[in-house]
């Protein structure tokens, strides 16, 4: 294994970069419709670097598969790694708004509404706010969602610019 990874490291980075973006996007996806806890709007727009940097490693992994010249693969893959770093700064931004350091935007919303039962879908959606970008709705090691997008999207960063910085070996 560690010699395959050594011999072609942009295709080794280009499959773990992208398999570690779709779990953790899997995993945000199942905590918001398995686990119901209901994103902000911080949270879905840290989930985009991701959605993007999925269909960016999907073709860094079919360009080392067809073996396109390899500053194909390694372009693919520094753009994967600097979607991973709006990610993280995206992550610092949430996670300070949480911590009160900062302001988060005026589009956060205050909480879920009360009132009557909506009569119809639309008007269910029309009556459902999102949560409050401030408060963090889980904390796992001290860590929130945001706090743990940091980190992660810091990770597949390294990952990434591994495989595209590092020289294949004999």
């Amino acid at each position: 294994m560690l010699a395959i990874l050594n011999r072609h490291p942009d295709r080794a980075a280009a499959v773990l970069v992208t398999s570690g973006m779709a779990i953790v996007v899997g995993t945000a996806l199942g905590f918001e419709h398995i686990g119901g806890y209901v994103p902000c709007a911080l949270c879905l727009l840290q989930r985009n670097p991701y959605y993007i940097g999925i269909g960016v490693g999907f073709l860094a992994v079919l360009s080392a598969v067809f073996r396109l010249p390899p500053v194909v693969t390694k372009l693919l893959l520094i753009s994967v790694a600097l979607l991973m770093l709006v990610g993280m700064g995206l992550g610092i931004y949430h996670s300070g708004v949480e911590w009160k350091f900062w302001d988060g935007p005026a589009t956060c919303s205050i909480g879920a509404t009360g009132g009557d039962t909506p009569v119809n879908v639309l008007e269910a959606l029309n009556a459902t706010k999102a949560p409050s970008c401030t408060e963090a709705t889980l904390r796992v090691l001290g860590l929130s969602f945001a706090g743990w997008n940091v980190l992660t999207s810091a990770a597949l960063a390294a990952v990434a610019l591994w495989g595209a910085l590092r020289k294949p070996t004999a």
